[in-house]
């Protein structure tokens, strides 16, 4: 008989828009993460294409907690509002950063994310889908997390760590 409490894979999944923070703030919050000995999963590959892929989506399902870091063009990329879906599909812990930008902004989609986002939805044909990227968005943006005005990230990261191992 299979259990249904099977070992994670990662304890965390980083969700971020490479452009934005990948040679800053988000190869920072990795090191920081993995001296903890947090296993956190990070794309480290450029993607081309615009579908995301299933084995990528496996990895969300098998990590125990999610860091969705929203940027400005973070709501620009269809892969990252893939991920977010299914990021908030999976519900479990998910803990928002939000790196330069209003986290009202997000949870609304309004001004420059917002800007970006109906950019993009311009381009999809498919309504349901960007439905699901508003709905992820709304309710990730709602969760309490951390952004400029809130500089507790060691304490963040502390419970984070606590949180998912």
């Amino acid at each position: 008989m299979a259990s249904s409490h099977q070992p994670k894979d990662f304890d965390v999944f980083l969700s971020f828009r490479g452009e934005d923070t990948r040679r800053g703030f988000v190869s920072h919050l990795h090191k920081a993460l993995t001296q903890r000995c947090i296993r956190t999963f990070i794309d480290d590959n450029l993607h081309r294409g615009e579908n995301i892929s299933d084995e990528l989506l496996k990895t969300i399902e098998n990590s125990s907690a999610s860091i969705i870091v929203f940027s400005k063009n973070y709501a620009s990329s269809s892969w990252c509002l893939d991920e977010l879906s299914k990021i908030m599909k999976c519900s479990k812990k998910v803990l928002p950063v939000f790196y330069q930008v209003d986290p009202s902004e997000v949870r609304k989609q309004t001004g420059d994310f917002g800007n970006e986002l109906t950019e993009l939805e311009k381009k999809i044909e498919d309504k349901t889908k960007v439905q699901r990227w508003r709905d992820a968005l709304s309710r990730a943006a709602s969760i309490s997390g951390w952004d400029e005005k809130n500089r507790a990230g060691s304490t963040y990261l502390g419970a984070l760590g606590k949180n998912v191992k």
